[in-house]
């Protein structure tokens, strides 16, 4: 049986990302985002909700472009700490030891430090209540050539991105590998075109 809990943020897995942004002064910052994810094939395409108190909701509106920089494991405590400060009052960048690169598409700054990154500019903006949905056309996404598999695609396994749990308010892993998508499902029984 099933305990219903009522209308909340719960969903799993849910995305660790850091929205890059420079304000009018053409400071870079970084936010740490859960709610977002990929909303269309094509054009390629990411959301990212923020709330309208956050610096980079107005950096957003103002520069009609952002970056989305996925961080590994091992900056948890960097990616946290872009989430819990804000912009407006610190340099997030200098205080996390991490370094802004300019991207050369958009008008936003990346994490050099985190392996993959999607630039990104403005497509669709829609007001949810609490949250702003900011949708932005993927114009390129860059990755470590050291997290690349021989398919020339980023390796989740190499990736080791962050995943958070908005129940507990925790970080986890990638836990390990279950089956090939597309593939397995295959098994069950003969397959019909949709």
């Amino acid at each position: 049986m099933k305990k219903s809990l009522g209308a909340k943020t719960i969903a799993y897995p849910t995305p660790v990302f850091a929205v890059g942004t420079y304000d009018r002064d053409g400071k870079p910052n970084i936010m740490t985002a859960a709610w977002a994810g990929i909303c269309s094939s094509k054009p390629a395409s990411i959301a990212v909700a923020l709330r309208s108190a956050t610096y980079s909701h107005s950096n957003i509106y103002d520069r009609k472009a952002f970056t989305v920089s996925i961080p590994s494991e091992h900056y948890a405590k960097e990616i946290d700490y872009a989430g819990i400060v804000s912009g407006k009052n610190s340099d997030k960048f200098a205080a996390a030891s991490l370094t802004p690169v300019k991207s050369e598409l958009v008008d936003a700054p990346y994490v050099e430090e985190f392996p993959v990154i999607l630039e990104c500019k403005l497509l669709h903006v829609l007001d949810l209540g609490l949250h702003t949905q900011f949708i932005g056309e993927i114009l390129d996404v860059k990755a470590d050539e050291s997290v690349l598999a021989d398919n020339g695609f980023p390796d989740i396994e190499k990736v080791k991105p962050l995943i958070f749990a908005p129940g507990s308010r925790t970080y986890y892993g990638v836990g390990q590998f279950v089956g090939k998508a597309f593939s397995i499902g295959k098994e069950i029984g003969p397959q019909k075109e949709e």
